[in-house]
């Protein structure tokens, strides 16, 4: 059971943000953030938006560092990438 963080490397609200997630489940990804104080509305269907100002603090209660296609895979291999969903193209 591990939780993963990325690099503050995404732009966002004025600020840059990483990106917290599990490879476990949903359940052990928001008693994470629970615990870190991450508010609820910071998950974003499969992961946890952590402001640049909050990575150490993760890092700290455990999250480990990795690069953001590291991530991706890891979320990915879980079975819990819920990726955007996009919607109909429309043509001329």
């Amino acid at each position: 059971m591990t939780i993963y963080i990325d690099p503050p490397d995404w732009p966002g609200h004025g600020r840059m943000w990483s990106h917290l997630v599990s490879d476990v489940s949903y359940e052990e990804l928001h008693a994470f953030a629970e615990e870190l104080g991450a508010p609820r509305r910071a998950f974003e269907r499969d992961h946890y938006d952590i402001p640049s100002h909050r990575y150490a603090d993760a890092v700290r209660a455990g999250a480990v560092e990795v690069g953001s296609k590291e991530l991706l895979r890891r979320l990915t291999g879980a079975g819990l990438r819920r990726p955007k969903r996009r919607g109909p193209t429309v043509s001329s």
